[in-house]
């Protein structure tokens, strides 16, 4: 019991709440004899956390969407980055197509081609996109564009409704060519014999640091940088292509592009003021969108105004 004790007491509790419980015959600690670990979560916290869906559709929200409305919503959203056809554009996973390539060399893994489940096709758009806004969609929205990519997969007819109900009917072709791990789950036996001594431990090379292009200040925010002692200033173009060339440098989601003078003069024409407020706070255009930060919330704002210096210098 004393080894026990001191096994939970070792623990670092990072979760909401984590207690360790003892077992005397069929008698549980009473509470009062808890450690006092964090507290209980709420309906609130769990209810944030429980999103996942299995792949018999437990956890399907309800609500549907059909393949026609999920055209419109999948040219608006998704093909920016994914293709109209799901192609693939500027290196973005391509999600139709590939049948019959997974014993290539090179095999095109996609949705129609490679994907097990229709679950994970919803629970990874409903998670994590759009890019940009992730988590930003309806669920009935996350059904009708599921429901356009089995189409464009064609493995649903054009006509078809994606529902809460039959969304686990519906199969993706490489589904029963997945094989269960048959190796037996094991744990390593401690050994602590014959243990080498700490002190004669000796370091007699080490990796080289990677400097990206643009050293350092490409890879490190402000604060970073002088917590590991690496830079003592930041640039705006480094700023950029950490945290911004990857929507401006292609013109993501409709993003005007680094050095596009023609697509930069009206919105340089507000202000810089305007256009620090716009890179902070987030902007919503005819064209397209800009993420508060760029999606990047914990950057310091006198950062992101770097950055747009940065980019009005190089765009004027």
């Amino acid at each position: 019991m004393r080894n026990l004790l001191n096994e939970c007491r070792a623990i670092v509790v990072t979760a909401a709440s984590v207690t360790c419980l003892f077992v005397t015959g069929s008698t549980l600690a009473a509470d009062d004899e808890r450690f006092g670990y964090g507290s209980p979560a709420t309906a609130e916290q769990i209810a944030g956390w429980d999103i996942d869906v299995r792949a018999d559709g437990k956890g399907l929200p309800p609500g549907e969407g059909s393949v026609e409305d999920g055209e419109w919503l999948y040219e608006e959203k998704c093909a920016l980055c994914h293709g109209s056809f799901g192609e693939s554009v500027g290196g973005y996973p391509a999600l139709a197509g590939g049948e019959g390539s997974l014993t290539d060399p090179r095999p095109k893994k996609t949705v129609g081609s490679y994907w097990r489940y229709t679950s994970t096709l919803w629970d990874y758009i409903h998670r994590a996109m759009p890019f940009t806004q992730p988590e930003s969609l309806s669920d009935d929205e996350v059904y009708a564009i599921t429901a356009y990519v089995l189409h464009l997969n064609d493995i649903v007819d054009y006509d078809f409704v994606l529902t809460q109900d039959n969304l686990s009917d519906v199969h993706l072709p490489n589904e029963d060519n997945f094989i269960p791990d048959q190796r037996p789950d094991t744990r390593n036996k401690r050994c602590m014999k014959r243990c080498k001594d700490p002190a004669n431990v000796e370091v007699v090379s080490e990796a080289a640091a990677y400097i990206p292009e643009g050293g350092p200040d490409a890879l490190y925010s402000e604060v970073e940088a002088q917590d590991d002692g690496l830079v003592t200033t930041v640039t705006g173009g480094g700023i950029y292509e950490r945290h911004c060339a990857l929507c401006h440098a292609e013109g993501i989601g409709g993003a005007p592009m680094l050095g596009d003078t023609d697509a930069w003069a009206q919105r340089i024409g507000q202000g810089v003021d305007v256009l620090y407020r716009h890179a902070i706070e987030g902007y919503t255009g005819e064209e397209g969108i800009m993420p508060p930060k760029g999606g990047f919330v914990n950057l310091p704002d006198d950062e992101v105004n770097l950055a747009v210096d940065y980019i009005v210098e190089q765009s004027q």
